[in-house]
């Protein structure tokens, strides 16, 4: 008989956006916290709308925990954290790894640090392409779900950036092309430790969307990250989105028809001027944008894609936990392709 209950996971809180929206799938998320909440043990903390089924557990009870699968975020969570608070029963658990990132080491031959029994969930084809993974592979792609009543109106004539600590993370997120983009057109900078920049700072998610929405495009100078959570928020809102056609950007953005790409940095300059000239312009081509987001990034979409990874990935490792029986799963194939 196949059980109805939920499955049980346990994760960290490494990028609350992320988890914000993997918060919508229907599984329980049971996610550890310690005392002053320093970096991967935030728990449930920060200003998002955690549903019921987001459970805060303090990480030196989480070895009582009855769960169906552990699902890392950061290579520290597979290499350290997991001997420091699960049990051996536990860590025999079905485990999967999500990985938020290309490979930093070397574009093409960095191999992954996971071992061959621990499924690897990309967040973007590009990523998967890149990474020499020893382990079974899949994609799920990003999926965002906005607030009730956010529109773009894109009344402020400016441009936006929305990255996190730039300052400290320099050219590989793009510092030198803001600076350049600035030093030409008006432009601002949201994120954490934005104000070393001369930036607006940080905003809560609640704030942040409608600001997205107020400025007349929404540009990503990044050079080598994964995509953006920001970006495909900004797509969903209707801000026109110019950006680097760089790793997945290039795939997503499809340049004149759903937003700007290149990489000849003057190009995007002349098309940021044209945005900021005519507004009805950049009001098609956001809308368009909007469109091609709600096909691709579907909070509906990306939820059942998790949904079923997690349950086919606990019936093909088999199931260790009593609260469940076994379930029939599918083959995860190699090399990556479309969640299971």
């Amino acid at each position: 008989m196949v059980s109805r209950k939920r499955p049980r996971v346990l994760t960290w809180h490494i990028h609350g956006s992320y988890l914000y929206y993997l918060s919508h799938a229907d599984i329980d998320l049971f996610v550890p916290a310690r005392r002053g909440r320093p970096e991967r043990w935030g728990g449930t903390g920060g200003t998002f709308p955690w549903g019921p089924n987001v459970h805060e557990v303090k990480a030196d009870d989480v070895k009582n925990l009855a769960l169906d699968c552990i699902l890392f975020q950061a290579k520290e969570n597979y290499e350290t954290d997991q001997f420091e608070i699960l049990s051996r029963e536990q860590r025999a658990l079905p485990r999967i790894y999500l990985e938020h990132d290309p490979p930093r080491q070397t574009p093409t031959d960095t191999r992954h640090h996971v071992d061959a029994n621990v499924l690897v969930v990309h967040v973007t084809h590009f990523n998967a392409l890149m990474w020499d993974s020893p382990a079974p592979t899949t994609v799920i792609e990003h999926g965002v779900a906005l607030p009730a009543g956010i529109r773009y109106s894109g009344e402020k004539e400016r441009g936006l950036v929305v990255v996190n600590n730039i300052a400290l993370r320099g050219r590989r997120l793009g510092l030198d092309i803001f600076e350049r983009v600035r030093s030409e057109l008006p432009i601002d900078l949201i994120g954490i430790d934005a104000a070393a920049r001369g930036g607006l700072g940080e905003m809560p998610r609640d704030t942040l969307l409608p600001t997205i929405a107020s400025y007349r495009f929404f540009f990503n100078p990044i050079r080598y990250t994964s995509l953006p959570l920001a970006l495909c928020e900004a797509m969903m809102i209707g801000t026109p989105v110019v950006a680097l056609a760089t790793t997945e950007v290039a795939d997503v953005i499809h340049d004149g028809e759903n937003g700007f790409t290149s990489t000849n940095i003057d190009r995007l300059i002349s098309d940021m001027r044209r945005l900021l000239a005519d507004k009805k312009a950049a009001a098609r081509l956001g809308a368009h944008g909007k469109k091609y987001a709600e096909q691709r990034f579907s909070i509906e979409r990306f939820t059942k894609d998790w949904e079923a990874t997690i349950t086919n990935w606990i019936a093909i490792k088999g199931e260790r936990s009593p609260r469940h029986s076994t379930r029939e799963g599918f083959l995860v194939k190699r090399p990556a392709s479309k969640a299971l």
